[in-house]
């Protein structure tokens, strides 16, 4: 029997699989609207009848192995991360181009590396993780943003309580007059109440979109002061203080503590790229420890190469760890 070429099966997979990815996005743009959803348009936002059409979607014409996984936890923290991140993915698409990136990683890492495992294993792994990693840089990136503008947010909102607004009413002007993300959140809070949803089940929704400790102490706030009355706006007025007190702190610490954190990322980056550009250039030289044309000395060089990540990850999170000071 002929050897197949692993670079063909690499490819062929890659093509099957970002087949189905546009498949699944073409299927999903498609779908039919229905005439009520087209005149809740008029009033609500698209990230809100997104929301509707998901839950009717999961009730009644999803399909079966939406069903099944949708009711794992695995599944939830999915759809979890893509709302944090602002994602306009589902869960499936997402995994699709998870599997999709890991064959293409292969692929380039196996046509670079000339064939190598270790080049081949190196873009699997750049491939799978590289959309994690980027849907956490988009988690915390917004998440900043979003701390950045609550005590602009909460200003606003005490001014409009003293001007006579109510909370809703005062949320509905950060709403309109922020920039986002904080605006495209609370716009998506006064939907939810606009349609129904009781204003604490609505803001406990926001919560679990933006994870921000400053953002749940304003939700408490807001939720007690409903329950047993008393001065909302004085209240996120002490709030705001303590809030930009903390932003200000926060920046101080991160400009000291920058050293640190650029010192431990260029540390951990250096060493690798220094081994694939060597590799590159004398491939001789440093392909003794990963060429199979020396048995004897190919599990040595594993265990080397193996030993040397571990130690480059402890160190980065060591010094990462360091730099993380809680304000």
């Amino acid at each position: 029997m002929a050897n197949i070429n692993p670079m063909l099966i690499l490819v062929v997979g890659g093509g099957v699989a970002f087949l189905l990815l546009v498949v699944g996005v073409v299927l999903t743009y498609r779908s039919s609207r229905s005439l009520v959803e087209e005149r809740l348009d008029k009033y609500l936002g698209e990230e809100t009848l997104q929301a509707i059409e998901e839950e009717r979607k999961k009730k009644r014409s999803e399909g079966w192995v939406d069903r099944r996984l949708s009711k794992t936890t695995w599944w939830d923290k999915i759809s979890t991360d893509l709302a944090r991140a602002d994602l306009r993915l589902k869960p499936m698409e997402y995994i699709l181009l998870r599997i999709a990136l890991t064959i293409v990683g292969a692929a380039l890492g196996y046509a670079v590396g000339g064939g190598t495992i270790l080049f081949t294993l190196t873009g699997l792994v750049l491939g799978y993780f590289g959309l994690g990693m980027f849907v956490r840089f988009r988690q915390r990136r917004r998440l900043n943003q979003f701390n950045s503008q609550l005590s602009d947010m909460l200003n606003l909102m005490v001014n409009g309580l003293r001007a006579g607004y109510s909370t809703l009413q005062a949320l509905e002007a950060v709403s309109r007059e922020l920039p986002p993300p904080i605006s495209t959140e609370f716009r998506r809070v006064v939907q939810e109440v606009q349609i129904g949803i009781p204003l604490d089940q609505a803001l406990d929704n926001l919560l679990r979109r933006i994870p921000s400790d400053d953002l749940d102490l304003v939700i408490t706030a807001i939720n007690i002061q409903r329950e047993v009355g008393g001065n909302l706006a004085d209240i996120l007025e002490t709030i705001s203080s303590t809030i930009r007190e903390r932003v200000r702190l926060k920046g101080e610490i991160r400009v000291l503590t920058s050293q640190v954190r650029f010192s431990g990322t260029a540390l951990a980056v250096m060493p690798i790229i220094l081994f694939f550009i060597i590799y590159r250039i004398n491939p001789d030289y440093m392909g003794q420890m990963v060429h199979p044309d020396n048995p004897s000395l190919t599990p040595v060089g594993y265990c080397i190469i193996a030993t040397g990540l571990i130690l480059i990850a402890i160190g980065y999170f060591v010094m990462q760890k360091i730099a993380d000071i809680e304000v």
